[in-house]
């Protein structure tokens, strides 16, 4: 995978939208987090935006762009319908990332991101 740099914002480290579905044939809620220097910008629409950031900068890396390894052994739980994707940039790097509460191992990504989906950390992500 070749690394594209983001020819429509080159200014932003950070813009990404999130696209949340609380269950099937529910409404979709679209976010923004956009961010330069650090700093969420005036188009971040996300309920904390600061909060978001900090998760992106945190967990990001390693839940956008996964590195190959063995398999994962994930406890067989189950932790609601709710689904996100989210699409964009994140320091250069293009994004597209969908993310679930199927299993034990997505739950944990959704709560390492829950700021990011909409909610506040180790929640559902509720709205």
């Amino acid at each position: 995978m070749t690394e594209t740099a983001n020819p429509q914002n080159a200014r932003h480290d950070v813009d990404l939208t999130i696209r949340l579905t609380e269950a099937p044939g529910a409404p979709e809620y679209t976010f923004r987090l956009e961010a330069g220097d650090g700093v969420p910008s005036a188009a971040s629409t996300l309920p904390d935006p600061a909060a978001a950031l900090e998760a992106v900068r945190r967990h990001g890396e390693a839940i956008f762009f996964p590195k190959p390894g063995p398999p994962r052994l994930c406890t067989q739980q189950y932790g609601g319908p709710q689904t996100a994707v989210v699409t964009g940039w994140y320091l250069g790097r293009e994004v597209n990332s969908r993310f679930s509460r199927t299993d034990g191992c997505e739950i944990a990504r959704w709560r390492a991101m829950a700021p990011l989906l909409g909610g506040a950390v180790g929640s559902t992500g509720a709205i």
